[in-house]
């Protein structure tokens, strides 16, 4: 064999074995993720879903592997084990839900596939911490919510809008398809059917908008 292929082949070497031990020591590191979260059922969601936004904005995409929880901050990485078969899947959280019965997470047709629980449905499992995307809830079975009464391009009608109603509205700025959104919001509530009754109080005023859960 020709020398300058065999330094060639030593020097490839030499640069891949630190790359896969580094790969390998982030994976491990993943792996020893012990902070639980929570324990519950899990379900999963796809079909009628794919191609629709979902509650941070993003559009759905049920080959990925992510998933909706009711409180949990967007972009929370969570490793999703199956109690029974200990078989697991890392979701990053984008989407609000479940809001069936006692499921605590709904993950996606991607996800679900790797847990094995595309047939049966559901499966009994733990979320363990892997990364927070933000404050985490002292109670993440808590739930709160807000009205939702528009949404502006640009910040000057946004605030003219929210200076017109007045009392507990805000405007916040959030970032979707790669360009600045004006949200304009009203209270903050730990009761859905409280924030329905200022719905339907601010619908009689004339400003018509719906209930949100938020983080």
């Amino acid at each position: 064999m020709n020398h300058s292929v065999i330094i060639s082949a030593l020097w490839l070497a030499l640069i891949l074995i630190p790359l896969f031990a580094m790969t390998s020591c982030e994976m491990d590191g993943r792996e020893d993720a012990d902070v639980v979260l929570q324990e519950g059922v899990a379900s999963w969601y796809g079909p009628g879903f794919h191609g629709r936004r979902t509650s941070n904005g993003e559009i759905y995409d049920a080959s990925d592997t992510t998933a909706a929880h009711r409180t949990l901050p967007f972009d929370t990485i969570v490793r999703v084990v199956d109690t029974e078969t200990e078989q697991s899947v890392y979701v990053r959280i984008n989407d609000r839900g479940p809001y069936v019965g006692d499921r605590i997470i709904d993950l996606s047709r991607a996800a679900a596939e790797a847990l094995d629980i595309l047939e049966s449905g559901t499966a009994h499992v733990r979320l363990e911490l892997v990364e927070a995307g933000g404050p985490i809830p002292d109670d993440i079975n808590e739930k709160r919510y807000t009205i939702q009464l528009g949404e502006y391009s640009g910040p000057f009608y946004a605030n003219r809008f929210a200076k017109d109603i007045g009392g507990e509205v805000r405007v916040d700025s959030v970032y979707l398809f790669q360009r600045s959104r004006f949200m304009v919001y009203y209270g903050h509530y730990d009761s859905i059917d409280s924030a329905r009754a200022d719905a339907r109080r601010l619908k009689e005023q004339g400003y018509r908008g719906f209930v949100k859960q938020i983080n």
